[in-house]
């Protein structure tokens, strides 16, 4: 499942992996799009049969999350930016609207 995830982050500039009734990943998603950018919403409950254990389980792999859920896990560029506090901490920053550059809308 490692290799849907790495396929997914390097088609789509923007993902988030979200899940249904998230209400973070709901925040995530609606910060990105006031920013100009329409991300890729992987809805890992719903698009997959086994509720999305397999695409958790490599994102918490990957993400090293291991004592919370990975989701959101936002990617930016194919690389992991991380979940919510990461984004939000980002934009407080000054810091995410540079990474959002080139995938925001015109």
């Amino acid at each position: 499942m490692e290799e849907a995830v790495e396929r997914l982050t390097a088609e789509h500039g923007v993902v988030i992996f979200s899940t249904t009734g998230c209400c973070l990943c709901y925040a995530v998603n609606v910060l990105f799009q006031k920013l100009g950018v329409t991300p890729h919403v992987h809805i890992v409950d719903t698009d997959h049969r086994d509720g999305g254990g397999d695409v958790r389980s490599a994102l918490a792999s990957a993400t090293d999350w291991a004592n919370s859920d990975p989701l959101p896990a936002v990617f930016i560029g194919g690389k992991l930016v991380g979940s919510t506090s990461e984004v939000m901490a980002l934009h407080l920053s000054g810091s995410l609207l540079p990474l959002l550059g080139p995938y925001r809308r015109q």
